[in-house]
């Protein structure tokens, strides 16, 4: 039988102190769902009596069963001046309505001295009267030994009496802190075996931080020393430079050490997760992210790319599907015969055609285009040059201003002419968020005249990229724009010494993607497929003229 390591889930505590995270009240109801789904072992709700937030949440989740994961309060050991039984923070904990909780205590005698400004003998009673109260009331308490590995260090008798005491007070498990994410591999394998050797038959779990970037390989060492219990956050969300990314050590366990943690079955679920996660943050995604993240499938190099498609063990450690994210081959001046072939099989049948794109993206990537995150430009582009693609319309012309208006509130304005069949449109727009705002709004009120479906497309990033800065003010710049239709999702791209013309082609080369993935889900036509499309033509509708 597998060993089994429990996960313990802290995104929504820990992973909530990082800068820039602020869940609101239904982003941590929704997380708490998505990660009962995941099937994490516990997952720590909060501190019930440091904020209204904790509170309301711990309120709401009294209703609610979760199917696999424990509920887990946060808080503190009780304050110096007060008994257990009178401490708020205890009480709070007490009242929150769940079944486990996880207190905090001070490992590090530098720590008791400086910061709680106690005896060591006050901060071990405050341990075990603290665990020993709320063990009295719930099913399941931690203690969380801060600093443990630091405090190790310093005073090493001192550090296994705090783990003495929380045992003392009945702790179901003691959890190994590297509170200041400063520590190395070899001294987390030393401070966890020897608090082994201490407390035989003790369930002990780990606790990092990423300060020095070895939250993942510290928590390995501590698991490979014995540790049961393993914290960490989603993403590697938390304090400072975060905490133990569990998106990373789950896949890691399961798959290259051979441990149970969610399960086989629920590591597809880890991509839609993480990113799930990224959008309740409002955090742009790390495309770099081991497992999980946009480019650990990626394959852009000509003889990496010939090898994945010979056998996909050449270059990939795992399958992408078994973590729920899927194989991407990118095209650049890098490609080669392979890359391409990889993407468009079809074009083996065509070997002049395959030259003549392969020729075409090294040419346009010499002059500033770069189609790694533009997977759209770069579909529509190859059909283009396969004569399998028709534009479901063409933009005849733009222009776009801005006015500063009283107060210092600008205003900007932007008009479009555009040809769909035979029937010419052209519309105006403001917008309070710049010109390319105003563009985006223009560009679709005139096509949703004739294809509604362009108001379920959302622009959800643009970033601007100097592509030869010696230039200056006369440089060309690359506009790269993601969008999204529901669950879908695709990249566009412009090139322009006008930054107004390369996001116009980032935006129409969108919405021209939008409705060509519309009429292949509605059997309107079969341009996907390799067939050449048939000319649109609209009915008239809207502010039209004939052409």
């Amino acid at each position: 039988m597998k060993r089994h390591i429990e996960i313990y889930d802290t995104t929504l505590r820990d992973g909530s102190q990082a800068e820039g995270v602020n869940f609101s009240q239904e982003d941590k109801l929704r997380l708490t769902q998505a990660l009962d789904e995941l099937q994490v072992d516990y997952i720590e709700g909060g501190w019930p009596g440091s904020n209204p937030k904790d509170a309301e949440y711990f309120a709401h989740m009294r209703d609610k069963k979760l199917r696999h994961a424990t509920l887990v309060a946060f808080g503190s050991t009780r304050r110096a001046a007060n008994p257990a039984h009178r401490d708020s923070n205890l009480a709070g904990i007490a009242a929150a309505g769940v079944k486990a909780a996880c207190l905090v205590g001070k490992a590090w005698d530098l720590h008791v001295r400086d910061a709680l400004r106690v005896s060591l003998e006050e901060n071990l009673d405050m341990i075990e009267s603290s665990i020993s109260w709320l063990k009295k009331r719930l099913d399941l308490v931690f203690f969380d030994a801060e600093h443990f590995f630091d405090g190790f260090q310093a005073n090493p008798a001192y550090a296994l009496q705090t783990l003495l005491a929380a045992k003392a007070g009945g702790a179901d498990r003691l959890i190994l802190c590297d509170t200041n994410g400063g520590q190395l591999p070899d001294a987390i394998r030393k401070g966890v075996a020897r608090a082994a050797e201490s407390l035989p038959g003790t369930g002990l779990g780990i606790h990092c931080h990423n300060d020095t970037g070895l939250a993942v390989a510290n928590s390995l060492a501590a698991i490979d020393s014995g540790a049961v219990m393993l914290h960490g956050c989603l993403n590697g969300f938390g304090e400072r430079t975060g905490n133990a990314d569990l998106c990373t050590l789950i896949p890691v366990l399961e798959l290259k050490l051979g441990l149970d943690t969610i399960g086989r079955k629920n590591l597809g679920k880890l991509t839609p997760v993480s990113r799930f996660t990224y959008e309740l943050a409002n955090l742009p995604r790390r495309d770099a992210q081991p497992f999980v993240g946009a480019s650990a499938f990626a394959h852009k190099g000509g003889l990496h790319v010939s090898g994945i498609s010979r056998n996909p063990h050449t270059y990939e450690s795992v399958a992408p599907e078994i973590v729920g994210n899927t194989r991407r081959i990118l095209i650049s001046e890098l490609a080669g015969t392979s890359s391409i072939l990889a993407r468009y099989p079809e074009l083996k049948a065509q070997p002049g055609k395959m030259q003549t794109a392969l020729a075409q993206v090294r040419r346009l990537e010499k002059e500033g285009y770069a189609f790694e995150n533009a997977d759209a430009s770069l579909d529509l582009l190859i059909r283009r040059l396969l004569g399998t693609y028709q534009p479901s319309f063409e933009l005849l012309g733009f222009r776009a201003a801005s006015e500063e208006k009283a107060g210092s509130h600008c205003v900007s304005e932007a008009s479009v002419k555009v040809r769909i069949g035979d029937l010419i449109l052209h519309t105006v727009s403001e917008a309070e968020h710049g010109p390319v705002s105003a563009l985006d709004l223009a560009l679709r009120k005139a096509l949703s005249h004739v294809y509604p479906q362009v108001e379920a497309v959302r622009l959800t990033d643009y970033r601007v990229h100097i592509v030869n800065a010696m230039a200056a003010a006369n440089a060309n710049v690359r506009v790269v724009i993601q969008s999204r239709d529901g669950d879908a999702s695709w990249g566009t791209l412009g090139v322009s010494e006008n930054i107004l013309l390369a996001s116009c082609q980032a935006l129409v080369d969108s919405l021209q993607y939008a409705l060509l993935r519309r009429r292949k889900k509605g059997g309107l036509s079969k341009e996907m497929e390799g067939e050449k499309g048939e000319k649109t033509r609209a009915p008239s509708r809207g502010k039209a003229s004939k052409a």
